[in-house]
């Protein structure tokens, strides 16, 4: 290559990561732009639980039996107290404020995982691309916001205050990231795990002095009323998707409960078995697999998993967030299925390579 040729690829490859955040702006902005009444559809459910807040009025609603509705709010006590800010600026500034946040949110995550630089901008490029991705920033819903936590969790595993504090935020903003709370029981991290229990303690008396002691038995019992794997509708649970396709209750309920018995299997195998790194990841993907409730977003924390098999030299992994463009509801099932066992497979060849004394990029290469 000629010298001239040289230096229009470097400025070629200096300009990517530019054109890369440029695409992901310019698709979060088409997709904010047409929303409609549906921008910021969940966020004002949280702005709206806010309010009861600042009003003394009960933070949830007992007649609320069904989840997906308008403004309902599921999340825990503490994460109120957090929008309250956001709700006090004018008009749909507020909003505005959020989705800005969700995005930055992510962009900071994907700016400090632990993998290869070119790693991270084929993830913002796949985030530009994904439907799940940009859905979620239209809704205003939390997935950025869980990204960044786990991020953080990822790049310090081996650092107790900030691994803690992560979880910690993530199991008070929702619940479910609070089964990695298990995994650092199962590993040791007795540190971290006394950070982010203390850490939730903390909010969770805050949330109480501010609240009330009824507010945690009026949020009890809405999940109880609410968290129906497989009859919700729109759930992108196995079991519902195989209600909706035609199965009985009984098969589709006992099709849920296989799934969630492989999901902890695989989870405590990966725990367990594997390098931390992948114990990590796995359980962020247990931690939404094992949900009662899947919405479609969601799947854009599978983001994480493929940042970990792209870091692996696996790159097929790029065809998880974009086969969710399909409309077939099995997909996403299978998508976080994937991620929960190639990380763990992947890492069975990464052995294999090393025990051959090669290395995965030289197996790579080798075909």
């Amino acid at each position: 290559m000629t010298l001239d040729g040289d230096r229009l690829f470097a400025a070629a490859r200096g300009l990517a990561p530019v054109l890369v955040v440029g695409l992901l702006l310019l698709t979060t902005g088409a997709v904010l732009a047409s929303a409609g009444e549906t921008l910021g559809y969940d966020y004002q459910a949280y702005a709206h639980a806010a309010q009861r807040l600042l009003d003394g009025r009960p933070l949830y609603d007992p007649n609320v039996d069904i989840a997906g509705g308008f403004a309902i709010y599921l999340y825990p006590p503490p994460f109120a107290l957090a929008v309250v800010p956001f709700t006090l600026l004018p008009g749909s500034l507020g909003t505005r404020a959020w989705l800005g946040a969700l995005v930055a949110a992510f962009l900071v995550g994907t700016a400090i995982l632990p993998v290869r630089p070119g790693v991270r901008w084929a993830i913002v490029l796949l985030a530009a691309l994904s439907l799940p991705f940009l859905y979620s920033v239209k809704l205003g819903q939390v997935g950025p916001l869980l990204y960044l936590c786990f991020a953080i969790g990822w790049r310090s595993l081996d650092r107790p205050l900030a691994l803690g504090l992560a979880v910690a935020a993530g199991a008070l903003t929702k619940v479910q990231p609070a089964l990695l709370f298990a995994w650092m029981m199962l590993t040791r991290r007795w540190r971290a795990l006394l950070v982010g229990l203390v850490a939730c303690g903390a909010a969770a008396l805050l949330a109480t002095l501010v609240t009330g002691v009824a507010t945690w038995t009026d949020y009890a019992a809405l999940l109880g009323r609410v968290s129906e794997p497989v009859t919700t509708p729109k759930n992108m649970t196995p079991g519902a998707i195989a209600w909706r396709a035609g199965a009985s209750l009984e098969v589709a309920t006992a099709l849920q409960w296989a799934v969630a018995a492989a999901t902890l299997a695989i989870t405590l195998f990966a725990w367990l078995r594997r390098d931390p790194a992948t114990g990590f990841v796995v359980g962020v993907v247990a931690s939404q697999v094992l949900s009662p409730l899947l919405w479609d977003h969601y799947a854009m924390l599978l983001l994480l998993p493929v940042a970990l098999l792209l870091e692996r030299r696996q790159r097929w992994a790029i065809v998880i967030p974009l086969v969710t463009w399909l409309p077939v509801d099995a997909l996403y099932p299978l998508a976080f299925g994937v991620c929960l066992v190639a990380p763990v497979a992947g890492r069975i060849r990464v052995e294999g390579w090393r025990s051959k004394g090669r290395s995965p990029l030289e197996a790579d290469r080798e075909g």
